[in-house]
């Protein structure tokens, strides 16, 4: 792969004048950090493009910096500062697939997507995993993922809610195997206490809802069909889920209210106050000493 060449200085492009060729669904709460960010301070990183010559003028296709060009758009603004770059398609592909990688929270089907789409282009794994810095386990384990259609399983990978090498045997095992898959990654280590219990939850979701995050339509095949039973099954495990967690809240709240009336009991003891003065260990952080004193147990 020939990398773009580096830009020789900044320009100032119409923003109608770019094309986002691989765009991206972005988290709202974040792309509004980003826009605020720049409303405040300005743009620290220029985006950048590669030109694009045409009849009517020169157009510009999208490399990296999607989020920073909406912000720009969302703020009114009519031109943006971009590095212009010179690079064939494919390398602004591995370009903008490479930011995504290095994005410190970035979309985990936006990457797997990426990846998917490198594989039609006809890139092996060892250069999928060349190219992108990911580990040629990784990058099979998701491949394999990916001709299954798992998205359910990805997106739980990418979370590191359970490791890949486990999402990719439940993959590979038939419905009545997938308890036993979970029986051999808890006897080899691989899943252990809350790991444990969100592989079974997700092995569940993945059986009732299908492998994919949405359903593609709303058609019903005959073994999708919901029966009455079913339907109180999947009521009665929501209620049961409802009632753990108000248990482990209730749990939670009982052990705090012991440990604020014991240190508020504590602090009015002239013993215990001498002694932690002696250790100059006499201040507390102020919410947390106006917290002792206006909590009381009833």
């Amino acid at each position: 792969m020939n990398m773009p060449k580096p830009a020789q200085r900044i320009e100032w492009i119409p923003l109608e004048r770019i094309t986002v060729v691989n765009p991206r669904t972005r988290n709202k709460k974040v792309f509004k950090e980003i826009v605020d960010n720049i409303a405040q301070i300005g743009l620290k990183r220029p985006i950048t493009v590669t030109r694009r010559v045409e009849a009517d003028g020169p157009f510009y296709d999208l490399v990296c910096g999607q989020g920073r060009l909406e912000a720009y758009q969302a703020l009114g603004q009519a031109e943006v500062p971009a590095l212009v770059v010179s690079a064939d398609p494919e390398d602004c592909l591995i370009a903008s697939l490479v930011e995504n990688c290095a994005r410190r929270q970035h979309n985990a089907i936006d990457l797997l997507q990426d990846i998917s789409g490198m594989r039609e282009r006809g890139h092996s794994l060892p250069e999928i995993s060349r190219k992108t810095g990911l580990t040629l386990e990784y990058v099979s384990g998701v491949a394999r993922l990916i001709e299954k259609g798992e998205q359910r399983l990805l997106r739980s990978v990418e979370a590191r809610a359970i490791p890949l090498s486990v999402a990719v045997e439940i993959a590979d095992a038939e419905d009545h195997q997938v308890q036993r898959a979970l029986q051999l990654a808890y006897e080899k280590g691989t899943l252990r206490g809350r790991k444990l219990l969100a592989a079974k939850r997700i092995v569940e979701d993945r059986r009732r809802r299908g492998k994919h995050l949405k359903q593609q339509n709303a058609s019903k095949t005959p073994g999708q069909t919901l029966s009455p039973a079913s339907l109180l099954r999947a009521y009665q495990e929501d209620v049961d889920r409802k009632r753990a967690l108000i248990r482990r809240a209730n749990a939670a709240r009982d052990k705090l209210l012991l440990v604020t009336e014991a240190l508020r009991r504590l602090r009015s003891n002239d013993q215990f106050t001498a002694l932690i003065e002696d250790e100059n260990l006499a201040t507390l952080p102020e919410n947390l000493a106006m917290r002792l004193d206006r909590i009381r147990v009833i």
